[in-house]
């Protein structure tokens, strides 16, 4: 424990109330807020941080349930994102144009509905690779009882492999989008926003939601959190732990096949290497939330999103990860098990 963080302890004992990661992350929503009023940041990046931290928490919270179940850091995650990423592309450029299905211009949006078609099946085709290679490479590896490091290398073959899959049918080249231009929404404190980041928001927060839901109330969700808090124990209580990791790997697959396609969507383009280039907040989202923690994950991302964008207003976008690391740092410092972890 650091010094630090035993002075913060400290502080908390003396409040009249409990503090705990609720009332940090209020604390921290409300700072953000009274600056952007204060005009000390743009209200605008703040707004498009949080766009950018529901992207990242798909793929995050994909990645904090793996390991919160298989116990090992998932670091083709980011991969998953580029091939669902690209999966959408073949689909909205190449086999929907064949078939007559416009891929532009739907109401406000930049793109057409057979976006809304490619999402679904996007997912699904993650869905199934994640459970094969399960099957064919994580299950084997379990059932040799290799330690979780020579996972985490499985896994990083996996990533590898996928971007040189994409690099082998698409090239290596950045593609666009098909999509018409359209007028952003103009607000106050002259925020814009791209009717596009509306559906993105509008997503993500639905699958958040529909995910919460799922682990609170449905019979599988519960056996996913005996699981993770112990397997041993959900094993011998009759719980089949294979089917509950296989629920994992397609839920997590599902989170990052619609991540990669609204990253896409985001940006206006992909390019090989985009999920790679995102590992590294997925994985400060998780640490900073509290690993494991799917709900952490979901503020970790925010907060990473948030700090990227702010960033961009002093310092050249190319150091955005460098300020969102930084932040993580000083956080784990008061907070060495992150935002939501639980002190042993």
């Amino acid at each position: 424990m650091t010094k630090l963080a035993n002075i913060t302890q400290q502080i908390e004992r003396r409040l009249p109330f409990q503090w705990n990661a609720a009332h940090t992350v209020l604390a921290v929503a409300i700072l953000v807020l009274a600056l952007a009023f204060a005009s000390v940041i743009k209200l605008e990046l703040v707004v498009n941080g949080l766009f950018l931290g529901l992207i990242v928490a798909l793929g995050a919270i994909g990645m904090t349930l793996v390991y919160g179940i298989l116990r090992f850091a998932h670091v083709a995650q980011g991969d998953f994102m580029t091939f669902g990423a690209y999966i959408s592309f073949f689909l909205l450029g190449t086999l929907f144009p064949k078939i007559g299905m416009d891929s532009t211009g739907l109401g406000p949006f930049t793109f057409g509905y057979p976006l809304l078609i490619a999402i679904p099946i996007t997912a699904a085709a993650l869905v199934c690779l994640a459970v094969l290679l399960d099957v064919a490479v994580y299950r084997r590896l379990r059932r040799r009882g290799v330690n979780l490091v020579v996972l985490a290398m499985a896994s990083l073959g996996i990533a590898i492999a996928l971007r040189g899959l994409v690099q082998l049918i698409w090239g290596g080249g950045t593609e666009q989008l098909p999509r018409v231009s359209k007028y952003f929404y103009q607000l106050p404190m002259d925020v814009r926003i791209p009717p596009d980041n509306i559906f993105i928001g509008a997503v993500s927060l639905t699958l958040v939601v529909a995910l919460y839901l799922f682990l609170t109330r449905s019979k599988m969700g519960k056996a996913m959190r005996a699981t993770a808090d112990n397997p041993e124990l959900a094993r011998v209580s009759g719980i089949n732990t294979e089917h509950v990791i296989w629920w994992t790997w397609a839920i997590g697959a599902a989170l990052a096949a619609t991540a990669g396609v609204l990253l896409a969507v985001f940006q206006a383009q992909l390019f090989p290497i985009m999920g790679w280039r995102f590992l590294l907040p997925l994985f400060g989202a998780v640490v900073l939330g509290g690993v494991g923690n799917p709900y952490g994950a979901l503020v970790g991302a925010l907060t990473i999103g948030v700090a990227s964008e702010v960033s961009t207003e002093w310092i050249n976008p190319t150091y955005k990860p460098a300020v969102a690391f930084g932040i993580m740092i000083l956080v784990l410092l008061i907070r060495p098990r992150g935002i939501f972890g639980v002190r042993d």
